[in-house]
């Protein structure tokens, strides 16, 4: 999910235009989403490969990678909305000006249970 942030930034700052979500996060864009989401596909498709006719098919593969790069800024959207709705900047002071410490693990709370029913439902 490190990928899918990375890349979101990253595209985001060069070639963002359209906001995503600018009353949550104002400086998430349209094109840094679909930018993390090609990079989390890719990343999943690399990681699996080798494994694909033992674990997930090609297409469960390309699904699976789609499915937690909806899922990883989702979860930095709910944390960005906790945080708004108490009126703070930053969730902790322990990685002064990351956001706090749940801005590195906001994406995992949502793609961990992602993750999981993807596996549920795909019969594993």
């Amino acid at each position: 999910m490190w990928v899918d942030d990375s890349a979101a930034y990253l595209i985001g700052r060069a070639v963002g235009r359209h906001k995503f979500s600018p009353a949550i996060s104002p400086a998430k864009t349209w094109e840094g989403f679909v930018g993390g989401t090609a990079a989390t596909v890719f990343v999943t498709f690399v990681a699996l490969y080798k494994d694909r006719d033992e674990f997930l098919s090609i297409g469960q593969i390309l699904l699976l990678g789609a499915a937690l790069a909806v899922a990883a800024p989702v979860g930095d959207l709910f944390e960005s909305l906790l945080k708004r709705a108490s009126g703070i900047k930053d969730s902790s002071s322990l990685i002064p000006g990351h956001g706090g410490i749940l801005d590195r693990i906001d994406a995992l709370l949502f793609v961990f249970p992602a993750y999981a029913l993807f596996l549920r439902y795909a019969g594993l």
